[in-house]
C-alpha cells in the first residue's frame, strides 16, 4: 500500500512529464472563497513547431511563470467540479477541450479546487 508521502512523490514526478498541449486552448482555475465559487478562465492558443503554446495574435510563446496580460476567451464559475465539467464538456459547442488527457487533467484539477474550497485551503493549479 502506498503511503501519502509515496503518493505525493509519485504525483510530483508525474507532473514533470512531457505533455502535448491542447490546440483548443488552456485554462486558469482559481477560487473565490467568499462567494464559494470555482472560476475557470479559458485562453486560446496555437501550438508552435516546438510544441509550445503561443499567443495566436503574436505567435510568441506564452510564459509558464509570471503574469501574462491576455484576455480570456470566456470565464465560467460554478459551485462544484461536476457543475463546471458539465458546462465545459457538455454545454459548450464545440467543446473548448479537444484532447481526452486535457479533459482528465481538468477533471482532476477541478476536484482538487472543490476540495480546497470545502476545506478552506489555498488552491494552486498543477
Amino acid at each position: 500500500m502506498l503511503s501519502q508521502v509515496d503518493r505525493t512523490a509519485l504525483n510530483n514526478k508525474l507532473s514533470q512529464r512531457f505533455i502535448h498541449l491542447d490546440p483548443g486552448g488552456y485554462f486558469i482555475i482559481y477560487l473565490d472563497p467568499d462567494q464559494e465559487l470555482i472560476y475557470v478562465k479559458h485562453y486560446t492558443n496555437v501550438i508552435n513547431e516546438k510544441g509550445l503554446a503561443a499567443d495566436p495574435d503574436t505567435g510568441r510563446p506564452i510564459p509558464t511563470r509570471g503574469k501574462v496580460e491576455r484576455q480570456p476567451s470566456f470565464v465560467v464559475s460554478g459551485r462544484t467540479a461536476k457543475e463546471l465539467c458539465i458546462t465545459l464538456f457538455e454545454s459548450s459547442t464545440p467543446s473548448p477541450v479537444t484532447m481526452l488527457d486535457h479533459a482528465a487533467y481538468l477533471g482532476r484539477e477541478l476536484m482538487r479546487a472543490e476540495l480546497c474550497l470545502d476545506l478552506g485551503w489555498d488552491y494552486i493549479q498543477d
